[in-house]
């Protein structure tokens, strides 16, 4: 007889306050999340999440080689592949959780210093789904490198620290705003405006001087970032500078049960799933690894998403040198597989966007997605309905609260993730993580006790 016998029949979440509060553990959830809040303020583009991940695994005894019980391996500094070898065969696979490290933002473009109107301004790209407006006005940070055509690399990281200065994006004042109040908002903010005040103060030079320069401010910036970083205006064009929004994440609200900061997505399931896999026990039988994965938030394309051969190089890696005999196919359709990302929580003020009977709440633990994609499931990965079950029981029976939903209504939401990358190996995969409010903005809200709940379920995935 099934144990379900013994249940109530009727399905309600678990909140995981009352679940962390009953069990007096809300000093741990704590402990962790300001971990957290310290690694959103280090961490915010896709080769400083990277550089954390790796830093963090060599400490915990990751390194090189792939015949080791731990190995890891990076590319272009952009993307990461960590292994942990358990007892068992690596014919019966590897649970793998996957996430990406890179979030929206606004990319210098190739030719980036302008001067209009007496400002110096650095033109931009946007990157990923953004909100245009959501930019404007608001104090920004540049971080990235400038590379030089000798191998050389400048690091770039200004507007974070005490005394350094900020960047905007003026916005249009509201006397002069009749027209642009009329417009949708695709037509009343466009991308070519997207352009990063650098300076205002002309280059010195003598009133009389014959040759005085046609760009002065634009001149000015450019001697500057030359006497103070060894670079000229060439070496912007092989350089990657990220606009990111400047200043901390920190708790939000009075009972600081919120973490408000720029990236959460997906970098709030980079930490969690990484912690988890350092803090594995080391009597799990089963093989562990973790993939983060770069370009996301563009579709995945390119040498560091998750559409490349990364991850089969990788795969190949450590079939080879513990199982040489066999095939990695093998290897990938035995594999069990998380897509750590997140969801649309139900926001307060939209709650018409939502279908309130299947979506997700903040502070209910991370969500699974059976499914992605959108309209008629176009785009989607569907995970199979046996290992989904298998996956919520592992919750269960470490007493995890989860949930389950989809983002935004039919035919009114939708998005991907790399759960379809990983579906094509065959191996079994499923959507799971917190849900978010605000998300792709500036400043995205999570759940402090979803946080810890998401380590907690990626860790019991693991040692499951």
């Amino acid at each position: 007889m099934s144990e379900n016998t013994q249940k109530n029949p009727a399905y309600k979440g678990k909140n995981a306050w009352k679940v962390y509060g009953d069990s007096n553990r809300l000093d741990d959830v704590y402990a962790f999340v300001d971990g957290y809040i310290d690694f959103l303020n280090h961490c915010k583009t896709e080769r400083e999440t990277v550089a954390f991940c790796e830093k963090t695994l060599r400490a915990h005894g990751f390194g090189d080689d792939p015949k080791g019980k731990r190995y890891l391996k990076t590319l272009r500094g952009k993307c990461l592949f960590a292994f942990r070898k358990g007892t068992e065969p690596m014919s019966s696979g590897i649970s793998l959780v996957a996430a990406h490290a890179d979030c929206p933002r606004l990319d210098f473009k190739q030719h980036p210093f302008v001067e209009e109107a007496g400002f110096a301004q650095g033109k931009t790209h946007y990157y990923g789904g953004l909100r245009k407006y959501q930019w404007l006005s608001r104090p920004l940070a540049l971080h990235g490198v400038i590379c030089r055509d000798d191998g050389s690399t400048v690091p770039v990281c200004i507007g974070e620290e005490p005394g350094d200065p900020l960047f905007t994006i003026a916005d249009l004042l509201p006397h002069l705003a009749h027209d642009q109040v009329t417009k949708s908002i695709k037509d009343a903010f466009e991308g070519e405006k997207l352009n990063v005040i650098l300076g205002n103060r002309p280059k010195d030079e003598p009133e009389d001087a014959k040759d005085k320069a046609e760009t002065p401010v634009k001149q000015a910036i450019l001697e500057l970032l030359q006497k103070k970083y060894g670079v000229i205006e060439e070496d912007f064009i092989t350089a990657e500078i990220e606009v990111v929004p400047a200043g901390r994440a920190g708790y939000v609200g009075f009972d600081r049960s919120l973490v408000g900061g720029y990236g959460q997505d997906d970098r709030i399931c980079v930490y969690t799933a990484l912690m988890a896999l350092c803090e594995a026990g080391d009597s799990a039988a089963k093989n562990m690894a973790l993939m983060v994965w770069d370009k996301e938030e563009i579709g995945s394309e390119g040498a560091t998403g998750a559409s490349s051969r990364f991850i089969s190089y990788c795969f190949e890696d450590v079939t080879r040198a513990h199982e040489p005999e066999t095939p990695v196919g093998h290897v990938f359709l035995a594999t069990q597989a998380l897509s750590a990302d997140v969801t649309a929580g139900m926001d307060p003020d939209y709650q018409e966007t939502h279908e309130k009977h299947n979506s997700a709440n903040l502070g209910f633990g991370p969500c699974f997605e059976k499914y992605t994609g959108s309209g008629g499931k176009y785009s989607a990965s569907e995970a199979h309905a046996e290992y989904y079950a298998s996956v919520r029981g592992v919750f269960n029976r470490k007493a995890i609260p989860w949930q389950a939903g989809e983002l935004g209504r039919v035919d009114h939401g939708g998005g991907g993730t790399v759960a379809l990358f990983l579906a094509a190996y065959g191996m079994n995969v499923v959507d799971c993580g917190p849900a978010l409010l605000a998300m792709h903005s500036p400043f995205e809200l999570s759940s402090v006790v979803d946080i810890y709940a998401c380590f907690e379920a990626y860790r019991a995935f693991y040692e499951a």
